[in-house]
């Protein structure tokens, strides 16, 4: 698969600790890319490092980090081929329920912090006609009851990666969103258990509103995971949208997301609201009150 132009490109991917971040940097590498991975921890680092490999400490919220990074870009003699905006956490909560504070956090990571990386290295991928591979979710496009703030953060990064793509087509950078469904990765079992954190923290009337449905939407997140697509599946999309000449605009991982972005634009709001609602409801749990857990925690991997 190794090209001898590609060993001389650098590829930057985000949020590379594990899941699909750490497996599109492998496969990338043996593409005989070089590719700067970004990871939080010094033990993330040496996880990931390897022929191809070269960890780079990044929190994409940190200005002092992006900036590392872009001086580490510029001092290197080989072209930028593509920056994959892959970091993100998940956080679901009902609106009314989710403090500011982690409304904010949401947006920093999953959008204002892929922002600021690609301001950083848009002058090294306007130089070298590089690409820019933004990784969004289905949530991107449909936002289901708990999704608020993560959905709202991928529907504005899907319209940033519109405008952006918009504005430097004709001066030669590609920009390609990457929507999966369900993957079986570590940012389930960890948004299940910030949900329960959070539904810890409601108050009593927030519990008999919301408390079944926070349960219900646990048990859906880690049923959809369980059945998702692995992390290496995942990567292998988004590795075509790198390494493709000519690639699409947008590229689903997963028939779940297949099939959502093709039958969602033909369903009216009242039918999907009624379609997600019964799904939702085979996962309510039975003979309960509304009273979210308070200790539980689930353990599921994506």
């Amino acid at each position: 698969m190794t090209t001898s132009s590609e060993t001389r490109k650098l590829i930057v991917v985000t949020g590379a600790s594990t899941g699909m971040g750490a497996s599109t940097a492998r496969q990338l590498a043996r593409h005989g890319f070089h590719v700067l991975a970004g990871v939080r921890r010094d033990r993330d680092a040496d996880a990931i490092r390897s022929t191809g490999v070269e960890p780079v400490i990044l929190d994409i919220t940190d200005t002092e980090h992006v900036e590392a990074l872009a001086a580490r870009i510029a001092d290197d003699p080989r072209p930028l081929h593509a920056l994959v905006n892959n970091a993100g956490v998940q956080v679901n909560a009902p609106v009314e329920a989710l403090p500011m504070a982690q409304w904010r956090q949401v947006f920093e990571v999953n959008l204002f912090g892929h922002i600021a990386v690609t301001q950083a290295l848009l002058p090294a991928l306007l130089r070298d006609k590089g690409r820019v591979i933004n990784i969004s979710s289905i949530g991107g496009k449909y936002a289901m009851a708990t999704y608020g703030a993560y959905a709202g953060a991928k529907f504005a990064l899907e319209a940033v990666s519109d405008s952006l793509r918009r504005e430097v087509a004709s001066l030669g950078v590609q920009v390609v969103v990457v929507e999966p469904g369900g993957v079986r990765t570590e940012i389930a079992a960890r948004g299940i258990t910030t949900a329960n954190d959070l539904a810890a923290r409601m108050t009593p009337e927030q519990n008999e509103r919301y408390g079944s449905l926070v349960q219900a939407n646990n048990q859906l997140m880690a049923t959809g995971t369980a059945s998702g697509l692995t992390a290496d599946a995942a990567a292998r999309v988004i590795v075509k949208a790198v390494t493709t000449r000519r690639p699409r605009t947008r590229y689903t991982a997963g028939r779940d997301a297949a099939l959502i972005m093709r039958l969602g634009p033909m369903l009216s709001d009242r039918m999907l609201d009624r379609i997600l609602a019964a799904n939702l409801r085979r996962h309510h749990p039975k003979n309960a009150t509304a009273t979210a857990p308070r200790d539980e925690r689930v353990v599921h991997t994506r």
